[in-house]
Formats: C-alpha cells, sequence, structure tokens
C-alpha cells in the first residue's frame, strides 16, 4: 500500500471548506462543522489536513476531559504559558491566538464534549474573542444536537457532511493507494460491499495479497469475488 493520501469528493470538499473560512472577509464568522458516520475518513482528513498548514491545530476530545483539560492541550499546542486556573488558560490561549493570523483549531470526537456545555461555550468563546477559526468534527448527530444551541450554530459559515463513499471514490483510493491496478468490473465489485474508507482499505490489502500471490499487476473482480 502506498503512502500517498487519497483525495476523495468528502476530502475535496473539507478542503474547500477550510479554504474558503481561512478566506472568509470580515464579519463572517469563522466556525464550521463536520459530520458524518465512522469509517468515512474524517479524522484521517483532519490529521492529513493539519499535517499541510503549522497554523493548524489538530485537537481530540476525550472522554473524560474537562474544560480544563480541553485548554491545557490547546496551551500545549499553542505554547502558550500553563496555569492551574481553568480562567487564566483561556486567557493565555486567545492571546496566543490573537498573535497568529489566520490560525485554525479542528476538534475531532466533538461527540464527547457534550457532557459539559461549558466545553463548547470555551470553543464558541475562544472564537468570538480571538477571531481564530474553530472547525467542530463530530458524528452524524452531531448537527442535530448542536442546532438546539441557537447562539453557537448560528456561527458555522461552513456544514460539511461526510457521505457514503461513491464508485468514483473507489476508484480513486485505488489508483492512489493500492500497489496493484484493479480493472472497472472489479472497483464496481468492492463498491457493492464497501462505501466507507476503512472497509476500502481493507479490500485494498486483500487485493494486493491476491496480486502477489499470483503475481499480477491487475485484479479482476473473478479474482475478487470471493474475498468477502
Amino acid at each position: 500500500m502506498k503512502t500517498a493520501f487519497a483525495r476523495t469528493s468528502n476530502v475535496n470538499a473539507f478542503a474547500a471548506a477550510m479554504t474558503r473560512l481561512q478566506n472568509r472577509q470580515a464579519g463572517v464568522p469563522g466556525m464550521a462543522l463536520v459530520s458524518g458516520a465512522p469509517g468515512l475518513g474524517k479524522t484521517r482528513t483532519a490529521i492529513w489536513y493539519a499535517a499541510q498548514d503549522s497554523k493548524v491545530i489538530y485537537l481530540r476530545a476525550k472522554a473524560l476531559m474537562t474544560p480544563r483539560g480541553l485548554l491545557e492541550e490547546l496551551a500545549s499546542e499553542l505554547k502558550a504559558a500553563p496555569s492551574r486556573r481553568a480562567f487564566e488558560l483561556f486567557i493565555n490561549c486567545r492571546q496566543k491566538l490573537k498573535e497568529i493570523p489566520g490560525v485554525m483549531i479542528l476538534v475531532d470526537e466533538v461527540d464527547y464534549l457534550f457532557h459539559d456545555v461549558r466545553m463548547i461555550d470555551t470553543l464558541r468563546d475562544l472564537h468570538d474573542d480571538s477571531g481564530a477559526a474553530v472547525v467542530m468534527l463530530g458524528m452524524d448527530a452531531i448537527d442535530r444536537k448542536l442546532s438546539q444551541h441557537q447562539h453557537l450554530y448560528d456561527r458555522f459559515a461552513e456544514v460539511v457532511k461526510f457521505r457514503e463513499l461513491s464508485a468514483t471514490d473507489v476508484k480513486t483510493v485505488f489508483d492512489q493507494l493500492c500497489d496493484v491496478r484493479l480493472s472497472d468490473d472489479a472497483v464496481r465489485l468492492v463498491h457493492q460491499d464497501a462505501k466507507r474508507f476503512r472497509q476500502i482499505v481493507r479490500w485494498l490489502y486483500k487485493a494486493e495479497a491476491v496480486a502477489r500471490a499470483n503475481s499480477l499487476k491487475e485484479i479482476t473482480a473473478d479474482k475478487l469475488g470471493g474475498m468477502k
């Protein structure tokens, strides 16, 4: 399997939304919501995007996270002064964010933050006070949950929905990541069974194994037919 990053339609939609967010005009809210079912590549896309730009900070929320824990992780990424008090951490992070034009915070697994609404409000406050872009990534239901917080939902200038991958996406993944070619009928076969990135990667590994075992440069549907 190649180490490249596959640019699926979901990835392209995400990247386009982030570009619009970073290039927004003054007065336009700088928050975005990214949602979708597990396995569609949200986390992988966010990590890839953050790796392209030192001004993009990737944070992963955790089940037991507290407001101070969230701010401590952000402070560490920003190299802001530490503090034992949550509000002082907030002030330190806010100041650092103001010093970095174009900074963006990606918060993955944001569903975990809903056990304490103060954490959601803290992200909104950081955006409002510093002007930094804040992107929340979560599961399908996150859109409905956040729509109940109208004061926050109104700030989403971009809303991106990760969807099941198309046959074209499947071909893109194999073309960019697989060490062996897939025929068109093999692509159709894979797409019938796999519409999420994680599922497609399993087929990719299997296709490469069959190719190695049989010294093949191209895999056809009949070679993959018994691989489910």
